[in-house]
């Protein structure tokens, strides 16, 4: 492996590293939307419960963007956004990258700001704590709102409203209209909650950013958004162990553990090459710079016809369940109505 002693020096890149941003290349992206723009099949997630802001976390920001990755994945919730930008600025500065435009940058909009006058406010807010003049994707995190206030978890229950679909979406569309965010979609959202904002919207929702995970596969979700021309992203694709929404389920699943040790890989690896043959893109999260890359390392084989069945026949069963948004005194009384059955 080449010495880097210069890290402004982009011909002095590892082979390794040159290797892995071919490949990379060859995963390069998905198109989704209604124009030319593609979604990178392999993004890095920055999601990490207590939702607090850290060096490490720009640091391996930075290093994925190093490695090859170039979609990242924040949200206004995660309190990310201000060390996004910094890696995005320190990458352009060390020659990681050459622009901008080289990056596929989504981020969220959060239920406290899930209003129709505070849309287009939220995404300037978010912009400015990005340092970025657009966003790739600009998602409704959770298809209902909080009081306006404080963005934070937890929250109230007193605070829980009903989302207004129509004129939120609305508001959507004005900041993809202005160029602030070139893809516009929606994250947790349902068959029937997709439904229902298609009834009205003028430009359908470019993705739903979903959990999915071979113990939650998310069938019918993804034959109605494929049906409908809208893309699935995949978060939690290991499960989300050790977060709020997460579950140990994934990562202890005798049935993957066992096809990981035949096929002399990670349970991560064998999650992550599931979800990737299932033609969807994947946010997976590590602040580990080894399973930064070990994550990579999911794009020059397949899962055998027999494996994939093995997986296909697991045992179904949602692991978020987003209890904090069901109430009796909230819009969703229960979390079949909050999820619409999907459970």
């Amino acid at each position: 492996m080449l010495i880097v002693n210069n890290p402004n020096d982009n011909s002095l890149l590892s082979t390794l590293e040159l290797s892995r941003s071919k490949k990379m290349a060859d995963i390069a992206g998905k198109p989704v939307g209604s124009g030319h723009a593609r979604i990178p099949l392999l993004g890095f997630g920055t999601a990490v419960f207590p939702f607090t802001a850290s060096e490490t976390m720009k640091e391996s920001i930075l290093h994925a963007i190093k490695l090859g990755y170039r979609h990242i994945d924040a949200a206004a919730i995660y309190n990310s956004e201000p060390p996004v930008g910094e890696a995005i600025a320190e990458a352009l500065g060390l020659g990681l990258i050459k622009s901008r435009a080289e990056l596929f940058i989504t981020s969220k909009l959060w239920c406290t700001d899930a209003h129709p006058d505070l849309v287009l406010p939220a995404l300037r807010r978010t912009l400015k704590n990005l340092g970025l003049e657009y966003l790739d994707l600009y998602l409704i995190h959770f298809p209902v709102s909080l009081k306006p206030g404080s963005c934070e978890v937890p929250f109230e229950e007193k605070d829980l409203l009903p989302l207004d679909f129509k004129s939120v979406w609305e508001a959507m569309e004005e900041c993809q209209s202005l160029g602030l965010s070139k893809l516009i979609g929606v994250s947790n959202f349902s068959c029937k909650k997709l439904q229902d904002l298609l009834v009205t919207a003028k430009i359908s929702p470019a993705v739903n950013q979903v959990e999915m995970n071979p113990l939650w596969q998310q069938k019918k979700l993804r034959e109605f958004c494929n049906g409908k021309g809208i893309h699935v992203t995949a978060y939690s694709p290991l499960g989300g162990r050790g977060t709020l929404w997460g579950t140990n389920r994934v990562l202890d699943c005798k049935v993957l553990q066992e096809i990981a040790q035949a096929k002399g890989k990670t349970v991560a690896q064998i999650c992550l090459r599931w979800a990737l043959e299932q033609d969807v893109s994947i946010l997976v999260k590590s602040f580990n710079k080894e399973r930064i890359e070990e994550n990579l390392e999911i794009l020059d084989w397949k899962l055998s016809p027999e494996e994939s069945q093995k997986i296909d026949d697991i045992e179904q069963q949602r692991g978020f369940l987003a209890p904090m948004f069901v109430s009796e005194h909230g819009p969703y009384k229960s979390l079949e109505d909050f999820w619409d059955g999907e459970l």
